[in-house]
């Protein structure tokens, strides 16, 4: 039986905590240190740049303000797919060029190639699942847009997709009254993200990388020829610095973030586990992973357990009126979308930060007018195999391995400040009603 870890501070009460043993606790930085790099915040993207540079020779430290997994690498769906902004593919070609758009759906693509290599390597179990990724219709009028996107990304990109009709959705166990038609994307997986980061934890301490837990970073200055990074009890001096703390970075540390991100919440739900005659009755027994065709998406999976996992996104305060509000719309879209399962409540229930640049993409790359500091953040809340790669790209730029240039331009441009960036969580409070309009 699982057991909630409600006795550990930094438990956010989801399952995946719920799901692992006794995860290690790295120790607080206590004193000076010091390293050739420093990475703050260990999640997807540190970890992996970490993991690069340790097996490199490079002497580097991990600085995380909780534990490993606390922030979004440990709260995601577990969806292991391209992703990484919010543009389309035609907005990207129209923003980039098309060279430039298949170099970028080229980078997603090596990015969930190479978490399954590393997962295969490393013959780590982390309840891997799901064969693509399905995109459902929820109006009749999208089953159109599905059937253009297809053709899209076929002549354009060399992607061949196949494309569901409602009977074949209800064939292939993704019963809904809201499914109109589907279009499965044949590339990525399902896996549980708390077991995978922390799988990339143990590679990145038995490489020779240093992890402090408890450790969060409060300021970052110039230091002679090195930067210094100081904690509550302690401070490390480095050459390098790495920001990745995504969605739950500070943003005095360094000054240079203030404004740049809009952290935004996605909420998850997870039911205990569903008897075969209660799957039966909504008639969802595919493990696909899944999400709708909304602005403001639903994402959804059926575990390998037989629980069944249901996000949502467009929350942004977390007051706690605001997020009860959050899980009470959650809760009636689940009722709606799966009406079979009215009755049965979810058994975890947890949220965390998408992380959202103003350009809508990510930055890889070293900050203008601050030699040696690096951001590898922006996953616009599909992190998994793009953090991943991001990770061992920005390692490349600090050995010297490769440059800036090898890297897609969609990924190369350092984030901007959003204009009266004090307001920016109420301007986006519209941007949400009027996504939620139109997505009716």
């Amino acid at each position: 039986m699982l057991q909630r870890n409600s006795d550990t501070p930094t438990t956010i009460g989801s399952y995946w905590e719920a799901s692992i043993q006794a995860p290690r606790q790295d120790r607080q930085l206590m004193g000076n240190a010091l390293f050739d790099v420093a990475i703050i915040g260990a999640g997807f993207a540190g970890l992996s740049a970490a993991l690069k540079l340790a097996q490199d020779g490079v002497s580097t430290c991990v600085l995380e303000a909780e534990q490993v997994g606390f922030g979004a690498s440990g709260r995601n769906g577990g969806f292991c797919c391209l992703g990484g902004t919010k543009l389309d593919e035609r907005t990207l070609i129209r923003k980039f060029g098309l060279e430039e758009a298949r170099k970028f759906v080229a980078y997603q693509l090596a990015g969930v190639n190479l978490v399954e290599e590393r997962l295969n390597l490393w013959n780590a179990d982390v309840d891997r699942h799901s064969t693509g990724e399905i995109f459902l219709a929820h109006r009749p009028r999208d089953v159109a847009s599905l059937q253009d996107d297809a053709g899209f990304l076929k002549e354009n990109f060399g992607i061949k997709t196949r494309l569901l009709s409602k009977d074949d959705l209800e064939k292939n166990g993704f019963g809904g009254p809201e499914f109109y038609g589907g279009m499965h994307f044949p590339y990525g997986f399902a896996l549980n993200p708390m077991k995978y980061v922390h799988a990339l934890a143990d590679q990145v301490r038995q490489s020779g990388g240093k992890i402090f837990g408890k450790s969060q970073v409060s300021g970052v200055t110039r230091d002679g020829d090195r930067w210094r990074l100081e904690t509550e009890h302690g401070f490390v001096r480095v050459r390098k610095v790495v920001l990745a703390g995504n969605g739950y970075a500070r943003e005095d540390a360094p000054r240079w973030l203030q404004g740049r991100t809009l952290p935004v919440m996605s909420s998850i739900q997870v039911t205990r586990p569903l008897s075969e005659q209660e799957l039966s009755a909504q008639n969802w027994t595919s493990d696909i992973m899944a999400a709708d065709t909304r602005i403001l998406l639903h994402y959804f999976r059926l575990l390998p357990d037989r629980r069944f996992l249901f996000g949502t996104r467009g929350g942004i305060f977390e007051s706690p009126k605001s997020l009860a509000n959050m899980r009470k719309r959650a809760r009636a879209d689940f009722e709606r979308m799966f009406p079979a399962w009215v009755r049965i409540e979810p058994e975890f229930s947890w949220h965390g930060n998408v992380c959202l640049a103003r350009d809508l993409t990510p930055f890889v790359g070293e900050i203008p007018h601050m030699e040696g500091v690096y951001s590898v953040m922006g996953w616009h809340g599909s992190g998994i195999a793009m953090a991943s790669i991001s990770g061992e790209k920005v390692a490349g730029l600090i050995t010297g391995k490769i440059r800036q240039q090898d890297l897609p331009a969609v990924v190369s441009s350092p984030l901007r400040r959003f204009p009266l960036a004090t307001l920016r969580k109420l301007y986006l409070q519209g941007a949400y009603w009027w996504y939620g309009w139109q997505d009716r």
